[in-house]
């Protein structure tokens, strides 16, 4: 075991004293409507619209739902676990086992009614998912009241309802204060994505779960899953049986009915699923149970261009993947490719020749062709941004491109035409843990991207937890809480955001303590010292929870 010695002590002591002094500066001296201070709003991501009172109201004991005058009849019961969802956290903290029938009856909220305008609870790209909230109703002062288009906007809205909820230690009910509220509300981007990677490390569907969960809490909407990759082949595919003999061992596997339970699990919360099948590179696991994928034994990627098999193993894939994955995006990979193994494989070098290719263009055509099978399943597609740097002009227009290696990629795709995803590696990967939750905070996926034309191809960002060295142990804390950071970012209009990331530090805390409250392993915010790198830490000392 190592220990620290009396230098390292002191070093680590004076550094842990400075990093607290900082950060207690940061959340007692925040002023401004953008932290704790300057009227109490804690909200996280701060909404479009917020106005409040001065009053304080008591959630009855028997809180109920209603859906006076609304459109939507809740058949596949959404609304109705939403709204069970919403119990549970707010009664979680503690015993809720005080007496409201003893407080003043005009203060006690008996339920709220939920209105939503549309009658259908499709969940796709670019739905309405504003909502508006008034606490109390105006016409119905013992309830409060929920608007929204869909479904899925009011499901947001009992997630900011939830947060205007706390205990009461002296009542020992769950009480709102400063009402009467007023949010409106609406995201910034459509699409507000985390990535988990399931084959550095699996994660057992449980814990998949939980992240699903944590998502919604933070307003993110689309969970994009890297299935597979150079380590393991996880993912049953009934057109490909063998392909799963490349996961680590046979009980660390999802079978399809897992992901459609992960899918249906993820729709319920309002929350997308991005499928990713990375091809041409990262797919050597995909040859253990057909070698044939392989250039050769010895050279085992990037999948063989030259092998017809290789292109009806992914239109197998891919069809399989449409009875499952319903988002209209499926993502192709096309990273990191080196196309030595081509050359260096004879009969591989041989096609090229036939062809008239070489390595490059060789590249452009797997993507172009992989491009052409996903929309024959009726895909859009999503790639990796070597993509657009590589043959931008030769992509299907229904590309999206996603920018990862640094900033002014997205400039270049939107005055190309085409469509963009930001999270650019220095910003906003999660397995990056110098990387600070300021950092992510302010990250501007609109960078430099002036007219109001191309600003709209940005269809939103993402933050990236790559999987190799997480697994089920730790993904928690090395995703919360430097992904709310980039949530409130893509959902809060950007006018509201705060200019400097300090501002915010005493609400993010607050939001970070709200998800431990939860279940929800998100890490502290103030450690940063050379032993304890900003993500994944640990707590420096004992001490509050807002404090840390």
């Amino acid at each position: 075991m190592w220990v620290l010695g009396v230098t390292e002590r002191r070093v680590m002591g004076a550094f842990w004293v400075l990093n607290l002094v900082l950060f207690l500066v940061q959340v007692v001296g925040i002023k401004g409507a953008h932290g704790i201070g300057e009227h109490g709003v804690r909200i996280w991501p701060m909404p479009l619209s917020v106005s409040h009172g001065h009053k304080s109201l008591y959630v009855g004991k028997d809180f109920k739902i209603m859906s006076q005058g609304s459109k939507y009849k809740d058949a596949s019961g959404i609304l109705k676990d939403g709204f069970s969802r919403f119990l549970a956290v707010v009664k979680g903290a503690h015993v809720v086992d005080g007496d409201t029938s003893k407080l003043d009856q005009s203060r006690v909220l008996q339920g709220l009614n939920v209105f939503i305008s549309s009658t259908n609870d499709e969940l796709q790209y670019g739905i309405d998912e504003s909502y508006k909230l008034l606490v109390p109703s105006p016409d119905k002062p013992t309830y409060a009241h929920l608007e929204a288009q869909t479904v899925y906007g009011a499901l947001h809205g009992l997630q900011t309802l939830s947060q205007l909820c706390q205990f009461n230690f002296s009542s020992r009910v769950i009480e709102i204060l400063m009402t009467p509220w007023i949010i409106n509300d609406q995201p910034r981007f459509s699409f507000r994505g985390l990535l988990i990677d399931t084959s550095r490390h699996y994660q057992p569907l449980p814990i998949i779960k939980n992240v699903i969960d944590s998502m919604a809490y933070a307003k993110l909407n689309v969970l994009h899953w890297h299935i597979v990759d150079t380590q393991s082949f996880p993912l049953e595919i009934p057109s490909y049986p063998k392909l799963w003999d490349g996961a680590y061992s046979t009980s660390e596997r999802y079978t399809m009915a897992d992901a459609a339970e992960i899918v249906s699990y993820a729709q319920k919360r309002g929350i997308n699923v991005l499928a990713e099948l990375d091809v041409p590179g990262h797919a050597l696991s995909w040859g253990k149970g057909y070698p044939s994928l392989w250039p050769s034994k010895d050279c085992q990627e990037p999948l063989d261009v030259s092998n017809e098999f290789t292109f009806k193993v992914i239109d197998g894939i891919l069809s399989d993947f449409s009875k499952v994955f319903k988002y209209k995006f499926v993502h192709l990979g096309g990273d990191e490719v080196n196309t030595s193994c081509w050359t260096l494989t004879p009969h591989v070098s041989k096609w090229l020749k036939e062809h008239s290719m070489n390595e490059s263009q060789a590249y452009q055509y797997f993507v172009l062709q992989a491009q052409k099978i996903a929309l024959s399943h009726g895909y859009e597609i999503v790639n990796w941004e070597e993509t657009f740097n590589n043959f931008g002009n030769k992509l299907s227009p229904k590309t999206v491109v996603h920018n990862w290696l640094g900033g002014g990629v997205a400039q270049r795709v939107v005055a190309a035409g085409l469509r963009c995803i930001v999270s650019n590696q220095d910003k906003w990967y999660l397995d990056h843990l110098d990387t600070t939750w300021e950092q992510f905070y302010m990250n501007e996926p609109l960078t430099n991207i002036t007219k109001s034309e191309q600003q709209k191809l940005v269809i939103g960002g993402e933050v990236c937890m790559w999987g190799e060295t997480v697994d089920a142990s730790d993904i928690q804390q090395t995703i919360w809480p430097r992904a709310a950071a980039a949530a409130e970012r893509l959902w809060t209009p950007y006018d509201k955001l705060a200019k400097e990331a300090k501002q915010v530090t005493g609400r993010l805390a607050h939001f970070r303590c709200l998800l431990n409250q939860r279940g929800i392993a998100a890490a502290p915010l103030a450690a940063d010292t050379p032993l304890t790198p900003p993500g994944r830490s640990a707590p420096l000392e004992p001490g509050s929870c807002y404090l840390q």
